[in-house]
């Protein structure tokens, strides 16, 4: 037989048990640290140009002066390899038009004289100056004569015909053919000797090759 709970015993029991139709409750969570994240400035920075093979070379100009094509890394580059006695020679005037109207707006001309091509740029230095300037007032760089094809091919032009995307590559077969260069030192369109400096094919392509503003 059961004895019935004394009144100490019973109101030991009430205490021991939990609320009514509730749970035990929760421990609150220590508030998470985070720490600041800390950005690392080469990686957030803008990337630099990337630098095509032509930016590597280094050529002489028709002064015997050095002239790295580094320095024209932001710019867009015409090269073009010319001559005195070509029946492409009046390009001159639309080439020197061309840089008039692009050289404020990042675009360089180079000139590279070239007897390989019917050997009608047979002069020296100093001839080729004093034609270029009083026939056409060249004012855009001009450099030394370089072989553009053959065993003694000059490095630069080794570049441009073997080095260069599908479409571009191969020997040049005249004068005045055209290499359009980016700001990177790509070389991003080729053009024969027939197509003119200031035509709208070559308009449209320096146009769309000029460094971007801002």
């Amino acid at each position: 037989m059961l004895r019935p709970l004394t009144a100490p015993l019973a109101l030991a029991l009430v205490l021991a048990l939990p609320a009514c139709g509730g749970a035990p409750a929760a421990t609150k969570p220590e508030p998470t640290k985070t720490e600041p994240v800390k950005l690392d400035p080469a990686k957030t920075a803008p990337a630099p140009l990337a630098q095509g093979p032509i930016l590597d070379h280094e050529v002489e100009t028709l002064d015997g002066t050095k002239q790295k094509l580094s320095d024209y890394r932001g710019k867009a580059v015409l090269l073009v390899n010319v001559a005195s006695e070509c029946g492409y020679t009046p390009q001159y005037a639309q080439l020197q038009e061309l840089y008039g109207k692009y050289k404020d707006r990042g675009l360089v001309v180079l000139g590279f004289p070239s007897n390989d091509f019917g050997n009608q740029e047979p002069g020296d230095a100093a001839a080729i100056k004093e034609f270029v300037t009083s026939k056409f007032a060249v004012d855009f760089p001009m450099m030394a004569k370089v072989h553009a094809k053959g065993p003694e091919i000059a490095p630069l032009y080794k570049t441009l015909t073997e080095e260069t995307p599908d479409g571009i590559k191969g020997d040049i077969q005249w004068n005045f053919t055209k290499f359009l260069v980016d700001p990177t030192g790509k070389v991003v369109a080729r053009f024969d000797s027939k197509a003119e400096p200031m035509g709208p094919e070559m308009l449209a392509a320096v146009e769309k090759t000029l460094p971007q503003s801002g």
